[in-house]
């Protein structure tokens, strides 16, 4: 089950909810069956059951009777055990439950139960009935929804195990609840104030409910892969098909399946043995840790990590740590890595939940996540003042972490729903029905000709083998291997193969901006000061200002810190404070003047510090220090889109305060409303809005409580700090290719609206003559109901300047700037070249309250701005629910859950985060997803061709022996050999060695093996070689001279005139057929580039041919052939003349027919179809034909009959 954890927390991709408790509100009436986790990604189905003993012993009797088949359909069919062993019962008194998930698979699992002696905690237990000493129930149980007054009662915590999560009992909610932490209604409040640590009695007792803090990952044993291989039904089918052909003297070829079969368990072996070790190794690490906790007592006590639980306090180290569980900083701050998690290799900071003021606001890891440590990412510093302790409050532990989720996530990943393996899974069946009639016929036939009862079975079963080939899976996935090893060539890893072929097939593309589309870090282009509420010159040398405010804004409103010599923090900060030339210096002997409290001194480099002016007395008289101390940090709030900090200048009789953020929201705050310039979001630069206010009347002790609503006003605005982000030389190239191969692109970032809309048009993602459209949406507000507004967005006339190329001041006429922006002069109906943009905001309101629009804005949308980790995920997922095939592409930063969730995603990072994308690129730009699609066609072609060839293989070689059959004869083993071991297994193997095609075209490649295209071929072509066998069987009646007459009765004889004409016919329909599946352009190189089967099949045309004109009586003999003499030379030519005709006639369908646009057309007018089968298509057709939407300058509301209704603003 793919756990993306929605309802949880801590996912960089989710929007959590993290529960003890799950739908708590209404308590439901249990029965036999309940639903968990309902509306979630994490939904079960649970039904409860109790041992029958009547079952139980009805069921060993059959296993017994079938001979041990039955024990091996159950071991497929796990819940079908469970109903024929156990018997429905109320699920309070279950001992087994059966549950399934929301991608129909099923799961058993047994309840476990632990009596109230043990010391499990009173808010665990329930009263429960006492269960039969031998665990058996009886028939009557289903029928009892009440509990029996006869047994005694006693309270019990019953929980089972399912996805490597808990879920326990609830008596008063009367029904099973998840087990993930600590309770969800917890404030931020009262985690400080209620969880004060546990004693060692409690916390083993806790221990008991939770389970062990541990995210273990097993590596399974050789020989428990092993069995777990052999016993796919795949495997089972090749085991009996090899153990018939020994039995059937089949030998050689019985030895050769078994040598592919061995390799391939080998292999896989290997593979599931490599990555559970890397998930594994990945795990270890929180698991063998010890840490310090506190106790009620205030004591300390070293305890292993694997003995933490939920409402555990503990001592982060103060050289650091790899976090073995989730926690929430209660006290200091911590300097973090999380490139394990996310990608993301800058160190973070994690801020004490007591600087978040919303006290009654409810916890939340993710909502919180600046205040909470994941398990899984590495504590590199910690750091309190006045030798105080670092402390934490444990809130998650084992596989309920984000480390376990993403752990989790791998171990059972999202069904992949591809209709290619649909359909084969399909056709096979057909195959198998097919079979089934020629088995029918066989039978009949050997019965008439009088064979004994073994011999009838032994044909009967060759019959099965023929029709449906053990070697078809191993075949179809050659394709992929060869794809996947030109793939490692490039630099591009996958972890999953059959993603190559749904790569194949992919109609959008989404793309992450930051680090994918664009440069990783931001560079400092330049500051645009304001005086008097005018902008003033660009200013591209940051050290070059006057010491002043805006100055002193750059140089500490930051979260950065010193490690090992190094300035690490975010990549903005780093610039920004860089480009001051300022020095930063940590708390020691030259910041004790300011207070034990202040975190952080940043000075000039040519400011002397207090302790060389107290140093050196002369140099006080010509010099006063220049240091501002960093007294409070407000760390960045995504919802406020704002930081700030409170310093003070030493010297100075007063603190100030200083904001950075979002333009708009600064400005918002600030007393002069000055119009920010947007040309330079509308380029494509990064703005950062800052501004001050002076603090006169804050004392000390106030500044560390004071919250940062009561002082975030009435601010003065000191100007703009300006970030470049350059395009990855790559990225234009990339996106033109793709846009010419008709794949939508989408951008999805977390970066503002201005600038995402400049770097899509930068890189081509959207065209310069393209109407750029923005969709704004309002939440509801009492009475008033939700909106949405549309309006044009801005487009640059020309490029920017900057101080050195011009002397405008930006504060001048906008009119007579050069580097002014106009808006776009439309015509009144909107043409079908639109694109839709939409922030954060705005998409959670259209999701929530407009569920007729999003459908439309899915379709018309080109950039999701300002979008959140959860928000990615939700982008892509909509996509998929409108009918796109989609892939990912994002640097591992905060991308992980969307990476998941695409179709094919791909991770630009070396990182353990890319284990959780099926594909990881070490080339670190967009280069790698052209070449996945070109790789992904290809192989879906190939794998198409094999599919096609190995189904005409099986009905040539069926009909073949059916004909034989009638003459109670067959093929001799080296005539099988030949076609089974040498035509087919070369071809299979070398027909996927043919290169991708060199260019993406706008045409896909098709998906579907039951799309007419494809059964037409399919079935035309098993016509045309059984017609031809047919042909050469009548044509070989009427013959002057040859008697075909059956084999008698109990004699084996293969060198018959019928045999060998049938052979040396159907020869050459294995060879061509090879030939004509072998597609070429547009999505592989041409055929004859293929040199190792383009040779092959010249080798086994000649061989073939002189077999059927000249055979020598080497070959004759050894091939058990029919002697012909040389005066049916003229009958051999004939039967030349059938292959030759065969292949014109296969030819011609191919070209003419399958591959021409005549087919569809026909198709199309049978179908006489007026809507587009995709949804996405059909939505796209409606767009266009409607002139009138979108309606800009228009407001949207929802309204009860779904309808949009449009009102003029």
């Amino acid at each position: 089950m793919c756990h993306n954890m929605n309802l949880r927390s801590g996912s960089f991709g989710s929007s959590t909810e993290y529960h003890l408790l799950q739908n708590v509100n209404k308590p439901a009436k249990a029965g036999t069956r309940a639903v968990i986790n309902e509306g979630t990604d994490d939904e079960l189905e649970c039904w409860g059951h109790r041992w029958h003993a009547g079952k139980v012993a009805i069921y060993y009797l059959l296993c017994l009777l079938s001979l041990g088949s039955l024990v091996l359909i159950m071991y497929w069919k796990p819940e079908w055990k469970l109903r024929l062993t156990q018997t429905p019962c109320h699920l309070s008194r279950a001992n087994t439950v059966l549950l399934k998930d929301v991608y129909d698979r099923y799961q058993v699992s047994h309840v476990h139960r632990v009596a109230a002696h043990e010391g499990i905690p009173v808010e665990f237990l329930n009263i429960t009935e006492v269960e039969k000493e031998n665990g058996y129930g009886s028939a009557s149980d289903s029928a009892n929804d009440g509990f029996d007054d006869k047994y005694a009662s006693k309270a019990v915590f019953r929980y089972f195990m399912i996805y490597n999560y808990r879920y326990y009992w609830s008596k008063t909610k009367n029904t099973f609840l998840p087990l993930w932490g600590l309770d969800p209604s917890t404030s931020c409040a009262q985690l400080v104030e209620n969880y004060t640590g546990y004693s060692d009695e409690e916390q083993k007792n806790r221990l008991k409910v939770f389970g062990d803090n541990t995210v273990e990952v097993e590596v399974p044993s050789p020989l428990k892969i092993l069995v777990d291989e052999v016993l796919n039904p795949f495997y089972v089918f090749q085991l009996l098909s090899t153990i018939f052909w020994f039995v059937d003297e089949y030998t050689p070829y019985a030895v050769w399946i078994a040598i592919i079969s061995t390799g391939s368990l080998l292999v896989s072996l290997y593979e599931t043995r490599k990555q559970r070790k890397v998930l594994h190794d990945m795990a270890l690490s929180s698991n063998t840790a010890e840490v310090t906790v506190i106790r009620n007592t205030g004591e300390r006590e070293v305890v292993w990590a694997s003995m933490l639980v939920p409402g555990d306090v503990i001592v982060m180290p103060i050289r650091g740590c790899h976090m073995c569980c989730d926690a929430v900083l209660t006290a200091g701050n911590c300097i973090v890595n999380e490139s394990v998690l996310t990608g993301e290799s800058t160190p973070v900071t994690k801020n004490p939940i007591t600087a978040h003021h919303e006290d009654d606001e409810p916890y939340n890891p993710d909502v919180h996540r600046r205040f909470t440590v994941f398990a899984g990412s590495e504590v590199i510093q910690t750091r309190y003042y006045e030798n105080m302790d670092v402390t934490a409050i444990v809130v998650r532990t084992g596989f309920s972490t984000l480390k376990g989720e993403l752990l989790n996530s791998i171990l059972f990943p999202k069904p992949m729903d591809f209709k290619f393996y649909q359909d084969a899974f399909k056709f096979v069946l057909a195959m198998a029905v097919i079979a089934m009639f020629g088995m029918v016929y066989g039978i009949y036939a050997q019965i008439i000709d009088g064979q004994q009862v073994e011999e009838v079975i032994l044909r009967a079963i060759d019959i099965i083998t023929i029709a449906v080939p053990p070697s078809l899976p191993a075949a179809m996935t050659v394709g992929t291997i060869y794809a996947q090893s030109r793939l490692k060539k490039e630099g591009i890893f996958c972890i999953s193969p059959p993603r190559i072929n749904v790569s194949g097939k992919l109609k959008l593309f989404c793309f992450d901006k930051t680090g994918t589309l664009t440069e990783e870090g931001l560079d400092f282009w330049g500051v645009v000061p304001v005086l008097e509420s005018h902008f003033q010159n660009v200013v591209t040398a940051a050290d070059m200002l006057p010491r002043g405010l805006l100055l002193s804004a750059m140089a500490t409103c930051h979260s950065l810190t010193e490690v090992e010599g190094q300035i690490v923090g975010e990549p903005l900060d780093v610039q920004m404070f860089c480009a001051t030339k300022w020095i930063l210096e940590e708390p020691g002997q030259d910041t004790v003047d300011y207070d034990t409290l202040v975190p952080t001194v940043v000075r000039p480099p040519d400011s002397p510090t207090a302790a060389q002016l107290a140093a050196d007395s002369e140099l006080l008289l010509f010099q006063v220090p220049h240091e501002v101390g960093i007294v409070r940090q407000f760390p960045f709030s995504s919802n406020l889109q704002l930081m700030s900090v409170i310093t003070r200048t030493l010297g100075s009789s007063h603190m100030d305060l200083f904001t950075k953020g979002a333009p708009e929201r600064v400005i918002a705050l600030c007393v002069d409303k000055s119009d920010v310039l947007e040309q330079y979001t509308v380029r494509g630069f990064r703005v950062i809005a800052l501004a001050h206010k002076k603090l006169k009347k804050l004392p000390w002790h106030q500044a560390q409580r004071i919250k940062r609503n009561q002082l975030e006003f009435e601010l003065t605005f000191l100007g703009l700090l300006v970030m470049q982000n350059t395009l990855k030389p790559a990225t234009a190239p990339v996106i033109s290719e793709l846009k010419k191969a008709n794949i939508r692109l989408v951008m999805v970032t977390g970066d503002n609206m201005q600038t995402a809309i400049s770097v899509a048009r930068d890189c081509g993602m959207v065209a310069p003559d393209d109407y750029v459209i923005i969709a704004t949406a309002t939440g509801p507000e009492g009475d008033k109901a939700a909106s949405v507004y549309w309006e044009y967005a801005v487009t640059p006339a020309v490029e920017l300047s900057s101080e050195s190329e011009s002397g405008t001041s930006p504060g001048q006429d906008p009119e007579k700037l050069p580097n002014s922006y106009q808006y776009l002069l439309v015509e009144e109906n909107i043409a079908p070249n639109y694109h839709i943009v939409i922030g954060g905001k705005s998409w959670t309101i259209i999701r929530d309250n407009f569920p007729d629009l999003l459908p439309k804005i899915m379709i018309k949308s080109t950039i999701f701005s300002r979008m959140s980790p959860e928000q990615k995920v939700q982008v892509v997922e909509e996509l998929q629910d409108v009918g796109y095939i989609v892939g990912m592409c994002g640097d591992g930063a905060n991308d992980c859950g969307a990476l998941k969730a695409a179709h094919t995603g791909i991770a630009l990072s070396e990182t353990e985060a890319s284990v959780a994308s099926p594909f990881t690129s070490k080339i670190p730009n967009i280069t790698c997803v052209p070449n996945l699609i070109r790789e992904g066609r290809c192989a879906l072609v190939t794998s198409f061709g094999i599919f096609k060839y190995m189904a005409l293989y099986s009905f040539i070689q069926f009909t073949s022996v059916l004909i034989l059959y009638a003459y109670n004869t067959n093929f001799s083993t080296m005539m099988f050999l030949y076609i089974d071991l040498v035509i087919t297994t070369i071809v299979a193997v070398f027909m996927g060695y043919t290169k991708s095609f060199h260019k993406l075209v706008a045409k896909r490649p098709s998906g579907s093996l039951v799309g007419i295209p494809t059964l037409f071929s399919v079935i035309s072509q098993i016509f045309v070689q059984a017609a031809t066998q047919l042909g050469v069987y009548l044509f070989l009646l009427v013959q002057p001279g040859i008697i075909v007459e059956p084999v008698p009765k109990g004699e084996e004889n293969y060198v018959t005139w019928i045999t060998t004409a049938v052979f040396t016919v159907s020869n050459f329909q294995y060879i061509f057929l090879a030939a004509l599946f072998s597609k070429g352009p547009p999505f592989r190189k041409p055929f004859y580039t293929n040199y190792l089967l383009l040779l092959s099949l010249l080798l086994l045309s000649g061989y073939s041919l002189v077999m059927l004109l000249w055979p020598p009586l080497l070959i004759q003999s050894f091939m058990e052939l029919y002697p012909m003499p040389d005066s049916y030379m003229p009958f051999r030519m004939m039967l030349l003349g059938f292959v030759v005709g065969n292949c014109l006639v296969s030819l011609a369908i191919e070209v003419v027919i399958v591959d021409s646009k005549l087919l569809k057309k026909l198709i199309r007018m049978c179908k006489k179809k007026k809507r587009p089968k995709n949804r996405y298509k059909a939505i796209e057709q409606e767009l266009n034909a409607d002139s009138n939407w979108p309606p800009v300058g228009e407001v949207t509301y929802p309204t009860l009959t779904s309808e949009s209704v449009n009102r003029h603003s």
